[in-house]
């Protein structure tokens, strides 16, 4: 009888057990969530217009940590200098009156949709310009709600910020373009932005950005104190540098080729008029009109930059080049001219000499054989006319003979002034030219990495 008392107990202790697991298993933790939600956000329970406490709940600002993780940035404009950049942008608090009992573990946090339901803090992005949320398919937004009161918020957003610019080094220079996050009510006796610690800022690895590469980004702490009390304010600084491969085909060596071609009017015949001018003229216009497409593609700013240095140099060496031609041109001329004038001088010394000889033939046809002749003195006076003559020949031939010069000696085999202008210009073009690339490239690169 007693074996029988003790397996029935058995059996109705194992069956309250299984009871117990049963109802255990059948908890609904989205019921026990709204519960939660009820209790710590219910009518009269929680007001979020009041902002949470201090740190172990004092008095003190409430403190916010910040991070951000950039998923891609689109643009950098040059133009209207601004850069545009999508970002999940999350911020972190505690507000002790949101604690909640987390069933032994089994609630790790709650989730909110609806942003309203608790306190935010008031951030905004000072040097922002435009912005928009993303809400395709459903609102890319989320508030977690920790058992320790803890609070996580998470956005995604694109927004297109400012980033002022110096272009005195453009193509050669590196941007710093800065992400500027301020509280706009709350000043710093109420609220505190702080950088997550460990990894506040990140990117995407694959990021890809059209003529910039992404060298570096350092975060720091920009508080501002204006009329009304000072304001904490956060930011991030991303460091851009252009690429230059692109400009180097784009620009540069096409310049270069304008250039060179400009100088092939040296070797055309100077009598070549039509084809010297249409060269010049063409490779003239060619590089004003890459000028200007270069000049639209930026902003009109006050000082020179060092894309302007090099279109200016190379304008003005076409320039050079055809004005060379003008000089040319003149030169040949001008030799002509004198060449014809010294034609006519020998013609009509000539007509001299010739007339000259025949009025001596005359004069002694017409003398009789009674003709006296005067002797001329055999001994020169001092004062002898011819006989200073005579000595100046003697000192001249008497001076040591000077050393030829090698450039007037190589200048001399082409007998007219326009030729040797083009001798000249074909070497005196290209090596100042050549001496204008070692100055520029030595001077902007070294300068380059100054800034580095």
């Amino acid at each position: 009888m007693g074996s029988g008392h003790y397996f029935w107990a058995i059996l109705y202790f194992a069956s309250l057990c299984s009871a117990s697991l049963a109802n255990n298993a059948k908890i609904n933790f989205r019921e026990k969530e709204k519960k939660v939600l009820d209790q710590i956000l219910g009518a009269g329970k929680y007001d979020a217009r009041i902002r949470p406490s201090g740190i172990n709940g004092t008095d003190g600002p409430a403190v916010v940590r910040v991070n951000i993780f950039v998923r891609s940035i689109s643009k950098i404009d040059d133009v209207t200098m601004e850069y545009s950049v999508q970002l999940t942008f999350r911020e972190q608090w505690t507000d002790e009156r949101l604690k909640f009992d987390d069933i032994q573990g089994r609630l790790k946090y709650l989730t909110l949709t609806e942003a309203n339901r608790v306190w935010m803090p008031d951030l905004f992005f000072s040097n922002e310009k435009e912005g928009h949320f993303h809400n395709i398919i459903m609102p890319n937004v989320y508030i977690r709600i920790f058992p320790n009161g803890s609070v996580l918020y998470s956005i995604r957003i694109s927004l297109t910020l400012a980033c002022p610019m110096n272009l005195k080094l453009y193509p050669l220079d590196r941007q710093i373009c800065s992400l500027r996050m301020a509280s706009y009510g709350w000043t710093t006796d109420d609220l505190v932005f702080l950088w997550k610690e460990g990894d506040p800022v990140q990117v995407v690895k694959n990021l890809h950005l059209p003529r910039f590469t992404l060298e570096k980004f350092l975060t720091d702490y920009c508080n501002s104190k204006t009329n009304t009390g000072e304001y904490s304010c956060l930011k991030v600084d991303l460091l851009f540098k252009r690429e230059f491969s692109y400009y180097l085909i784009q620009i540069y060596i096409p310049c270069c080729m304008l250039v060179i071609v400009s100088w092939v009017s040296f070797w055309l015949d100077q009598g070549a008029v039509p084809a010297r001018v249409s060269l010049g003229v063409t490779t003239l216009l060619t590089m004003a009109t890459q000028t200007s497409g270069i000049n639209a593609s930026l902003p009109p700013v006050s000082y020179t930059k060092a894309i302007d240095v090099w279109t200016g140099v190379c304008l003005t060496f076409v320039f050079g080049a055809l004005l060379e031609f003008a000089l040319v041109n003149y030169a040949s001329r001008s030799g002509l001219n004198k060449a014809n004038m010294h034609k006519e001088n020998m013609k009509k010394k000539r007509r001299d000499l010739e007339q000259a000889s025949l009025d001596a033939a005359s004069d002694l046809l017409d003398t009789d054989s009674n003709a006296t002749f005067a002797m001329k003195p055999l001994v020169r006076h001092p004062g002898d006319p011819l006989a200073l003559e005579k000595r100046l020949q003697c000192e001249v031939h008497m001076q040591a003979p000077k050393r030829p010069n090698c450039c007037k000696t190589w200048l001399s085999k082409f007998p007219t002034r326009s030729k040797r202008i083009d001798v000249i210009s074909r070497i005196t073009f290209p090596l100042v030219f050549a001496l204008f690339n070692l100055v520029y490239w030595s001077t902007y690169l070294f300068r380059e990495e100054e800034d580095e």
